[in-house]
């Protein structure tokens, strides 16, 4: 079978390619018609800032409502960034001592009106498209409810909006199908079967019912496997002027487009060339300083100075991840199942040093470069301690969607030593469910920052399936607000061993009501 070049950038059957071509295209017909005065790489220039400008301002991609009104204020400044960069790139003599000002605003005015007209060329073709149907969408509407009704009939009716409604799911199963204008396709449950029987690629949320876990999981997973995900937020009818750039408004109604995942095969090539290229760096330029380190570490506990210990990665994968060794344990069982050594009496002052420092981690920069880790993900843990947090923790295998991390989302938000499993959990799902290559460079930068505090108290929150008593609502979170602090977790038990001194072996994921969950096993970066 021949493969076609739409294929393979599927993006080119959408109006983005013309939206990103007709910016520059404008800016460069400008200079042309004012040829005699502007050299050209001042055009190219001029051209090149404005499609910036353009894209900045989220011009470049398909949206529900295509209208050159609302776009103006961002082509007026598209044209004059792009104006004021050719007055930059153009020789003072070019420009002549008088005829400069006129130059400058005739090239910024015919800028501004080729950026209108070509645009607005571009979607009248867009709408043309969509109401034929060659360009529109099929979409399915969860919630049949009020908003759910006048979003589908919206659609139905302005088929420039490009999205043609063909049912709805809703979570009331005494709603009655002659109540709707497209037909009733079953509950929440029932979306993924029906997107797949129908071909349908889109799906608007407007309020199926109350938020709950069921429903919370759909729009995940829909957001997971690539669909077109829009939702009608709250108080959605004091958004008609929040200009943020995934909000619409579909007659009255706001919707915002919800970001598809970022962790595509070309995004996920790219973190990997920055994972080599930085953790190869690093190894050589911190060379010294692992050979410091390791000589110490050799004075102090002996031969064996790289501990290697059993962590799951992706996909629930095990490897061997490297450390320099703080102390040696007793035996495996220990190393596999022991919570937390910095209060073990058999520290030295160089593992002591080093986990304070975090110095002991940098040998995982090795796991980095042979594809064990990424520089930035979800911390891993020891298989023994993801089975018992499976066991209780909502949520805790999906962390394993990605490449585990030498730092993470959690950590640089001081959700690290003994502090909250649920907390780092929601934390290191956030972070996979809004991954962007700029959120990793600006969690390495946080690390940088957060490698000189000391570690925080812990945030007991217990467990999902925990039978502890919940807080009262005073003391709960809010947005922005954190939760008040209850009693730190025991750091250990107690337990017979051969030097009768107290384990501290983490406890199993309690269950009783007189115990708390919540502890973690790593520090900033372990």
């Amino acid at each position: 079978m021949r493969v076609r070049l739409i294929d393979i950038l599927p993006w080119l059957r959408s109006i983005r390619p013309l939206l990103t071509l007709v910016d520059p295209v404008a800016v460069l017909l400008a200079g042309l018609l004012v040829h005699g005065s502007v050299p050209l790489l001042a055009t190219v220039g001029a051209a090149g800032a404005a499609t910036l400008v353009s894209r900045g301002a989220d011009l470049h991609r398909s949206r529900l409502v295509l209208s050159v009104l609302e776009d103006m204020p961002k082509l007026l400044m598209a044209a004059v960034v792009g104006t004021v960069t050719m007055a930059a790139l153009t020789p003072r003599p070019d420009l002549g001592p008088r005829g400069s000002w006129t130059l400058l605003a005739t090239f910024g005015g015919l800028s501004f009106v080729l950026l209108v007209v070509l645009r607005v060329a571009v979607y009248a073709g867009a709408h043309s498209l969509r109401r034929s149907g060659r360009s529109a969408h099929p979409v399915i509407i969860v919630g049949a409810g009020v908003v759910g009704r006048r979003l589908a009939e919206a659609f139905a009716t302005k088929r420039e909006y490009g999205l043609v409604p063909v049912g709805m799911i809703d979570t009331a199963p005494e709603l009655s199908a002659r109540d709707l204008p497209v037909p009733l396709l079953g509950g929440v449950g029932d979306l993924h079967r029906a997107m797949a029987d129908l071909g349908v690629d889109d799906v608007v949320f407007a309020f199926p019912g109350p938020p709950d876990d069921e429903t919370l999981s759909v729009v995940r997973d829909c957001v997971k496997s690539d669909h077109q995900v829009f939702v009608v937020p709250r108080f959605f009818e004091m958004m008609g002027l929040d200009h943020h750039r995934r909000v619409e408004v579909v007659r009255d109604v706001a919707v915002m487009r919800l970001r598809r995942t970022g962790l595509r095969p070309h995004t996920l090539l790219l973190k990997r060339l920055v994972d080599v290229v930085l953790s190869a760096g690093a190894l050589v330029a911190l060379s010294p300083i692992l050979a410091v380190c390791a000589i110490a570490v050799r004075l102090e506990t002996g031969p064996g100075v790289i501990f290697r210990q059993t962590r799951v990665g992706l996909g629930g994968r095990t490897f061997t991840l490297f450390k320099f060794r703080s102390l040696k344990p007793a035996t495996e069982s220990e190393s596999a199942t022991q919570w937390n050594i910095d209060l073990d009496d058999r520290l030295g002052p160089v593992g002591r040093f080093l986990r304070r420092t975090s110095l002991d981690e940098l040998p995982q920069l090795v796991n980095v470069l042979r594809g064990d880790m990424s520089l930035v993900g979800p911390r891993p843990e020891r298989p023994f301690f993801v089975r018992e947090f499976s066991k209780k923790q909502r949520r805790y295998d999906d962390r394993h969607r990605v490449q585990t991390g030498l730092t993470g989302w959690a950590q640089v938000n001081d959700l690290r030593g003994d502090t909250s499993i649920d907390d780092r959990v929601r934390f290191d799902n956030y972070y996979i469910e809004n991954w962007s290559l700029w959120g990793d460079v600006k969690i390495m930068f946080r690390t940088v920052g957060a490698l000189g505090r000391s570690e925080p108290e812990a945030r007991v929150i217990p467990l999902t399936g925990s039978t502890a008593k919940p807080l009262p609502p005073a003391q709960q979170a809010s947005p922005g607000r954190q939760a008040v602090p209850g009693p730190r977790a025991p750091r250990s038990i107690q337990a017979p061993t051969r030097d009768k001194r107290p384990s501290r072996n983490v406890p199993s994921v309690p269950s009783g009501p007189d115990k708390r969950d919540g502890m973690d096993t790593t520090r900033l970066l372990g």
